[in-house]
């Protein structure tokens, strides 16, 4: 067993126009005061990265990583969530995701899909020169509109987008396998790989492309109602990376999953600081730990109520305080006799 790294902070929720948050030295320094020892990048904040100078550039790469390793952290992953959302997108959330992309692929999806995956071909190479063996994305989305589907969605119709969706990430995940990186993508609402059954049919349609791996996040699965913790059972081999993100999911006579189109404060189902939703953190670390997962213990913060940096300041003690030091002997080692092949047979009467 490996003891899980951490605390990390991703540090997309935190980023600002005013010190410390709106420099990567700033930022660094009020991370590591608050205890954590990395830091996960999301690479469309030019203030934190340059994505194409740490693809193209070793030498960038070193100073980027020495820059931050002089704060006492460590780069955990690098971060596509945006660029990797483009990749894929629904017309009817065409003009919404523009958003996401530079101002001259607007009103253009093939250019924006084309920007988007010079993106992630970058940080494939980005996060090799950085040393790093795993990246977050999204997978994007060509079939979220039909998932409660009315009308009743065309015979074959699922079939033809996941075969479209690996169409389009199988050069990605193999640039991401010459680099020797692992491809994990964040199971999210809104997005095609939403639940474990979804992952299982992209993994399938990419002929369970080695490099196509997951992001566990529970607090998206407190929100359908799925259970998270047999998740980790299921898919343990797969995981690569770990949000440490709350949540809590309160239904009423009123609304249940879908929310009612309220607000984040009024849903049934919310994001929470750590600690302050229905999470079972305790089994999860301890889950993770039993399956030997090897990564970083990030915390991501969305919360609808608490100030970030409560959060954070909250979030660096509370993922300390769950991570397990993995023992490295057994508990009744002391009362071990000692044996060889001989003496097992005769305990066990064989001649």
């Amino acid at each position: 067993m490996t003891t899980i790294k951490g605390p990390g902070l991703f540090l997309a929720q935190f980023m600002g126009d005013k010190a410390p948050f709106n420099t990567l030295e700033g930022i660094c320094e009020w991370a590591a005061g608050l205890g954590f020892k990395g830091v996960q990048i999301p690479t469309w904040e030019s203030r934190l990265i340059d994505l194409q100078k740490a693809a193209e550039s070793k030498t960038y790469a070193d100073e980027l990583k020495g820059k931050i390793e002089s704060y006492g952290l460590t780069i955990t992953e690098l971060s596509t969530h945006l660029q990797g959302q483009l990749i894929a997108v629904h017309p009817a959330y065409d003009t919404l995701f523009d958003g996401f992309a530079p101002k001259e692929v607007h009103n253009n999806p093939a250019a924006r899909t084309e920007w988007a995956r010079q993106q992630l071909l970058w940080a494939a190479k980005a996060s090799q020169n950085l040393g790093l063996d795993v990246h977050a994305t999204f997978s994007g989305a060509l079939l979220w509109p039909t998932v409660y589907p009315w009308p009743q969605r065309p015979a074959g119709l699922v079939e033809t987008g996941f075969g479209e969706l690996a169409k389009r990430w199988l050069p990605i995940l193999n640039a991401f396998d010459e680099s020797g990186v692992d491809l994990c993508y964040e199971v999210h609402a809104g997005e095609d790989l939403h639940d474990g059954i979804s992952y299982e049919m992209f993994w399938e349609a990419t002929n369970k492309h080695p490099r196509a791996c997951l992001l566990y996040d529970p607090s998206h699965f407190i929100l359908q109602c799925l259970d998270y913790l047999e998740h980790i059972d299921i898919y343990h081999e797969r995981i690569r990376m770990f949000h440490v993100k709350d949540a809590e999911f309160n239904p009423t006579g009123r609304q249940g999953v879908y929310g009612g189109f309220q607000s984040w404060l009024n849903r049934a189902g919310r994001f929470r600081s750590l600690g302050d939703g229905q999470v079972d953190f305790k089994s999860i670390f301890s889950k993770m730990s039993q399956y030997d997962y090897k990564g970083w213990a990030v915390l991501e913060w969305e919360c609808c109520i608490k100030h970030p940096e409560d959060g954070a300041k909250e979030g660096a003690k509370f993922i300390q305080d769950h991570i397990i030091r993995v023992t490295d002997k057994a508990f009744d080692d002391f009362a071990g006799t000692g044996s060889d092949e001989a003496f097992n047979k005769s305990v066990l009467g064989i001649k």
